[in-house]
């Protein structure tokens, strides 16, 4: 028996924190290709280099997105089969799954190819920073496959009840393009493109340790020893249910588009290079608040297949503190010793310490919030109510916008950093009970013989 086997029996706590625990470890792994790149670049290129590698991500953030769609949507069907105990479909899914990671893969090629430059045009980059970017994307035009793999395949795996393979496949990747990161931007000296190269090589070491898995006899669907069943209608659901986790990483390559056009607008390229910084020390948060609520997805998932609900409530309970705490604490460092993180991004220049500092007290206030409404998005998904999950993604990129409007009219500079904390309370105010109240509901509701997959 796998040691992550869900049963129904089994203690709530020990079973959310032994999935969490790897998800977690998987999404800090997972930041580090951010990190790392954002370190490199900030030591060997300068404040150019991170101006140019955060107008590039938010053109990225859409093939990652597309990964993180079908693994999470892929990944949450598999589990409430599961939890059915309808094995044959949940082969289905997972092979289902595959194959719309080969076919998005290669629409996000073809995406970078058509739209990636003049996305980076309209963020208002110039300089040294728009030919940085542009080296950046035209590696990751012909290794979006990679890309789009790395993102679903970690996800999949761990419904496939083995949290360990996904997150050491991870790890690996993450230790692969750190070395390869110093062997190209610090000894070879290619600058960003030595970046995304190491990201793509890194990515393919991750998919080829989860394809050895998804073929050996640990695989506890095994998927590949059965006659492999597609399904379009597990296409379309997987796609339905994992649609918010696309709009939630593309939220974030939106959010941050506009921050930089408004930051080159009402501040100057530094104020951008320190939006970056400011960015990966909230990865860094994000991350673990994204573990959380993907360590709760398959428990939540395979407890409303069983029809469990009493124990989502307990399960929620633990993945909303556990957030929160991370959230608080996190805080804590960064306003406790900001020359030291920001630190690990700068080499000397003072005007980015300076405004990196200011980003850290404004922007970052309210992130634990963001904690919540991932965890509430999430929860829906789990369920199968996609359509809410979706809901509440789209809610959290469009409610900024309006205070990206304004507050710069009024405040500058700071009025960009407030934008996002304004915008995490007003949302958070309104998700988090919605969330709860669904919750409750479901509680109380009594067993139907056949649970409906929404």
């Amino acid at each position: 028996m796998h040691v992550t086997e869900l049963k129904q029996g089994d203690s709530i706590t020990k079973t959310f924190w032994r999935f969490t625990i790897p998800a977690i470890a998987a999404m800090i792994v997972n930041g580090l290709y951010q990190l790392v790149d954002g370190i490199f670049v900030g030591h060997y290129i300068g404040a150019e280099g991170l101006e140019a590698i955060n107008i590039a991500w938010p053109v990225i953030a859409v093939v990652g997105g597309l990964g993180l769609m079908i693994g999470m949507g892929a990944g949450s069907l598999v589990s409430i089969y599961r939890g059915e105990e309808n094995l044959g479909k949940a082969r289905s899914a997972m092979a289902t799954g595959l194959a719309l990671t080969i076919v998005l893969g290669a629409l996000a090629s073809l995406y970078l190819i058509l739209f990636g430059n003049t996305l980076v045009n309209l963020q208002g980059a110039t300089g040294l920073a728009y030919g940085y970017a542009n080296n950046y994307l035209d590696v990751f035009k012909y290794g979006a496959v990679a890309t789009v793999a790395a993102g679903a395949l970690p996800f999949l795996i761990r419904n496939d009840d083995s949290p360990f393979v996904a997150t050491s496949m991870m790890v690996v990747g993450a230790l692969t393009n750190i070395v390869l990161d110093y062997v190209f931007i610090g000894l070879l000296g290619w600058g960003l493109k030595g970046a995304a190269v190491a990201t793509v090589l890194a990515q393919l070491v991750s998919v080829a340790m989860g394809l050895i898995y998804l073929c050996s006899s640990r695989s506890f669907l095994a998927i590949f020893r059965h006659p492999l069943m597609l399904s379009l209608s597990d296409a379309g659901q997987s796609l339905v249910l994992g649609c918010s986790s696309l709009v939630m990483f593309m939220y974030y390559g939106v959010v941050v588009g506009f921050h930089n056009r408004l930051f080159a607008e009402y501040g100057t390229p530094v104020s951008v290079a320190a939006f970056a910084v400011v960015g990966y020390l909230m990865t860094l948060y994000y991350v673990v608040a994204e573990g959380i609520a993907e360590g709760m997805q398959p428990q939540v998932s395979f407890y409303h297949g069983a029809q469990s609900y009493s124990k989502i409530v307990k399960v929620a309970k633990l993945a909303t503190m556990a957030s929160l705490a991370a959230g608080f604490i996190w805080l804590a460092v960064l306003n406790l010793f900001p020359d030291f993180v920001i630190g690990m991004f700068n080499s000397g220049n003072e005007a980015l310490l300076k405004e990196a500092a200011l980003g850290i007290r404004l922007h970052l206030s309210a992130m634990y919030l963001d904690g919540l409404i991932i965890l509430a998005s999430m929860y829906f998904l789990s369920v199968g109510k996609g359509g809410k999950s979706l809901s509440i993604s789209v809610a959290n990129m469009l409610v900024q916008f309006p205070f990206l409007y304004t507050l710069p009219k009024f405040y500058g500079v700071e009025g960009v950093w407030l934008a996002m904390p304004i915008s995490n309370v007003v949302l958070a105010s309104v998700v988090i009970p919605v969330m709860w109240h669904d919750i409750l509901k479901q509680k109380s509701q009594q067993p139907t013989l056949r649970p409906a997959i929404a």
